[in-house]
């Protein structure tokens, strides 16, 4: 399956079915700490990481690294930015965003600040999940170190090209090897609970729904 049939099979599928596919599938947590959420919209995003590695400096450096990520990616991409959970300050803004937009990225999530909020909100709706919101700038703080290389967020690993997928109820990490059989199992994770749902409504019985189907 290419990708561009994943990202649209991920968009019709539960962000908290990924969730429970991830688990079983690759036998290991998908999701990201509750702390990076949307900041500017709940619009569903889904594609393909990016990622950028940032880390400590006192030195005055534009993030090089995540600036040619913006203009290098491929259209649709998610762009990732981790500092290992070292910065409060805002890894990303409204000219980053303006970025984005011109290059058709999905999103970014960000394992740390971003400000600009009411620009981004305005000019572009662009989708940010941030850990946090600051005024904050990285310079003589934080530099970028690498793109395109394994970052951690909280306990999750992200490689290059696993597929992210997030909403309103959080962020997942899809291991790109497992995204098949996630997908899969995310769709008759979705088709089980439908079904649970209407027998709980027709029963007036939620131990039933829970008897027949074991989940909750």
């Amino acid at each position: 399956m290419d990708i561009k049939e994943l990202v649209a099979g991920f968009r019709e599928v539960a962000t908290a079915s990924v969730a429970d596919a991830v688990d079983k599938v690759a036998g290991k947590t998908g999701f990201l700490p509750e702390s990076i959420k949307p900041r500017i919209n709940e619009t569903k995003i889904v594609g393909p990481a990016v990622t950028v590695l940032e880390g400590p400096s006192a030195e005055f450096l534009p993030p090089e690294h995540a600036l040619n990520a913006i203009d290098e990616a491929e259209a649709g991409s998610i762009i990732v930015i981790s500092t290992n959970g070292q910065a409060e300050v805002a890894l990303w803004g409204g000219l980053m965003a303006a970025g984005a937009v011109a290059n058709k990225h999905e999103a970014a999530v960000l394992d740390g600040g971003v400000r600009d909020l009411v620009e981004i909100k305005r000019d572009f709706d662009f989708p940010v999940y941030a850990r946090t919101v600051s005024p904050g700038t990285t310079l003589g703080r934080i530099k970028t170190i690498a793109s395109n290389v394994e970052v951690a967020m909280g306990d999750v690993i992200v490689n290059p090209g696993d597929i992210i997928v997030g909403d309103i109820d959080g962020v997942v990490c899809v291991p790109r090897e497992h995204a098949e059989s996630v997908l899969e199992m995310a769709r008759d994770i979705d088709a089980r609970e439908a079904e649970q749902a209407r027998l709980i409504i027709e029963s007036g019985s939620l131990r039933e729904g829970l008897a027949k189907y074991g989940r909750i």
